[in-house]
């Protein structure tokens, strides 16, 4: 019986995405920064990442397919940020941002740390971003390349026909 768990390790020859929304930049930035500095610990190199802004989060989902259908990534980070407002248009927001790169990672089977914060104020999302509960965009940089890796190992494994 073989049991394979991801390591956060760089990707072999394979690059890294990170799908940033410009709204709520000010929180989405230092999830960047989080990202980056977990890439950064876990020894992949700045040139074999790829940063992508779009303006909201409702444009992750594309950016993350047309990135997953080049081929050229093992991984991809998603980071956004959406704060309840006075209507419903949060959740059709989050939820939306949610399936649609859910539905990337599965169509193209390929890691995809989602790192989209949904909150209740700004002063939530900050504390997400960097501030006393850490930072999101470093948990999804390190979750994608950890299911980068054991991806890659389960094909490994995986039998020949």
């Amino acid at each position: 019986m073989a049991e394979l768990a991801g390591s956060p390790r760089a990707p072999v020859k394979q690059r890294v995405a990170v799908v940033v929304s410009r709204y709520n930049e000010l929180v989405t930035r230092r999830l960047l920064d989080g990202a980056r500095q977990c890439l950064t610990e876990h020894r992949v190199p700045e040139a074999s990442v790829d940063v992508v802004w779009v303006p909201g989060a409702f444009e992750l989902p594309v950016a993350a397919e047309a990135a997953a259908a080049s081929g050229r990534y093992a991984a991809i980070v998603a980071l956004g940020c959406v704060i309840r407002g006075e209507t419903p248009h949060f959740e059709f927001l989050a939820a939306e941002a949610a399936r649609g790169l859910g539905n990337v990672a599965l169509a193209h089977r390929v890691a995809l740390g989602f790192g989209v914060l949904t909150t209740d104020s700004l002063e939530q999302a900050q504390a997400r971003a960097g501030g006393a509960a850490g930072n999101k965009g470093y948990e999804a940089a390190e979750a994608a390349l950890r299911t980068a890796d054991v991806l890659a190992q389960v094909t490994r494994a995986a039998p020949r026909d």
